[in-house]
């Protein structure tokens, strides 16, 4: 009897993934603080940091849905959205994509906002490349754990619909007994419900912290 392909929920585990980006914070602080101890770093490169960190993650956002389009995804099936009470910036396909896809669209602003940033800022001794690129790969904590999962299944699609810390894996294999790090098993069902494309979406929990935020700004910027 021929297997029916189902898709397969998985959530990711909030907690988790928030240690695990704290560790890789820590750890990208300590080895930044060491390499640059004789560099002499000013208060504006902090605040330029500052007022650049939600642009250069929307940035983060952007090279996912490049890397889903470049690999076959239709343009008018990615949308973003803000919702930091839910801690995340996200870009959704909301549409099946192949194994190739989804790890290349992982794995993408990992390299190309924070590894080769990275290396560049310390090359070059810029204290706002370096802490950008630091802060982008202690963001990809996500990214990094479901590249790593994705690279252990066989067969499979991947599709995102409204939820934006949830997806499904469309397979014939029974997934949800897997034991995936750091994603957890929901629910199986014969499709996905999709009901918003609406191209960017932000909470209004979202406008009102980055409102604070910058004010912040603003207002520290007025002080120095």
């Amino acid at each position: 009897m021929k297997k029916e392909k189902k898709y397969y929920i998985f959530k990711m585990r909030g907690i988790f993934l928030q240690v695990l980006s704290t560790i890789l914070l820590l750890g990208m602080f300590l080895i930044t603080a060491f390499l640059y101890q004789t560099y002499n770093i000013t208060e504006y490169s902090y605040l330029i940091v500052y007022f650049l960190l939600f642009p250069y993650f929307f940035l983060h956002e952007l090279v996912h849905a490049l890397f889903y389009y470049l690999n076959g995804a239709k343009k008018e099936n990615i949308t973003f959205g803000v919702h930091l009470e839910k801690g995340v910036f996200c870009c959704l396909v909301k549409e099946n994509v192949s194994k190739k896809n989804i790890l290349m669209s992982l794995i993408s602003p990992f390299l190309f906002l924070g590894v080769i940033p990275y290396i560049v800022g310390i090359i070059s001794e810029n204290i706002v490349i370096t802490f950008l690129a630091l802060l982008n790969i202690a963001g990809c904590s996500g990214d990094l754990i479901m590249f790593i999962d994705f690279l252990k299944l066989k067969d499979f699609e991947y599709s995102e619909f409204d939820n934006p810390v949830a997806f499904g894996l469309y397979s014939k294999e029974d997934l949800s007994q897997k034991k995936l790090l750091g994603l957890k098993y929901v629910e199986t069902t014969s499709n996905l419900e999709i009901k918003d494309f609406e191209k960017i979406t932000i909470s209004k929990t979202s406008w009102w912290f980055m409102l604070i935020y910058y004010l912040f700004g603003f207002l520290f910027l007025i002080y120095i």
